[in-house]
Order: structure tokens, then sequence, then C-alpha cells
């Protein structure tokens, strides 16, 4: 079971300790904030960005493809109404490097997005998921 602790730091801050890792979230100033840290909601993309990134790496070190770069963008779309929540959500894996296999990039990809990927499979439940690849020679 994993276990997140939160805790209020006054105003709209938040101090999440997890892992022995500690981050403030916080609201913006408009709405009471103070700008602190990171808003939690784009915190989701970051989680799903790195969950599918290390999938993808670990499966292509497997196949001995080791880009030069490697950067993932993840961009969702808000509801108007609320709760306003990420109904759409798209991933775009970057690569760079020499001779890069397509297929075996795709594969990787897939396999993340399909398989192994917790965080894409929980939000796939309540969002449209899309993602693509580019990949760039060096």
């Amino acid at each position: 079971m994993s276990k997140v602790s939160v805790n209020w730091s006054g105003d709209m801050a938040f101090e999440v300790e997890l892992n022995g890792f500690k981050l403030t979230i916080d609201a913006d100033e408009k709405v009471g904030g103070q700008n602190k840290g990171p808003r939690p909601k784009p915190l989701t993309l970051a989680s799903l960005g790195g969950c599918t990134g290390m999938d993808v790496i670990s499966i292509l070190k497997k196949m001995r493809v080791e880009p030069d770069e490697f950067n993932i963008e993840v961009s969702g779309e808000l509801t108007e109404e609320h709760p306003k929540y990420y109904h759409k959500i798209h991933i775009k894996y970057l690569f760079k490097g020499k001779e890069l296999d397509k297929a075996k990039i795709e594969k990787a990809v897939n396999l993340s997005q399909d398989r192994y990927c917790g965080v894409s499979e929980l939000l796939r439940k309540g969002a449209e998921l899309s993602h693509e690849i580019e990949i760039i020679e060096s």
C-alpha cells in the first residue's frame, strides 16, 4: 500500500511527503495562494510523464536502443465545469539520436501505454489519452 502525507502549511499551501522527499504544492495568488509550489492537477501530468518515461527507457535499454536525448511533453485539457478534470491528455515522446530504430521505439511506447504504465491506465478511466512519437536524427 502506498501512503503520502499532505500537511497544511498555511493559506492554500501544503507540504507533501512521499518516499522521504518533501514537496510544497500551492495555489495561484488570485485564489489565495502564494505560488510557493506547483498546482496539484499538473502534478498528475508529471506523474504520467514519469511513469511512462521510466517504462519506455527501461524497455529500450533491454532492446539495446539508447537515445542521446529522451523527453516527454504531457498536455491536458480541463473540462469547463466543476469539478474540473483532465478529459483529454496528450503525450508527446521526443527522441534524439543516431540511427534510432523507429519500430523498437514504437513498440516500447505502445507497451508502456497498453500494458505497463499504471498512471496511464488510471487516467484512461476518465480521460481520452493520445500520444505521438517524434524522432530527430542527430
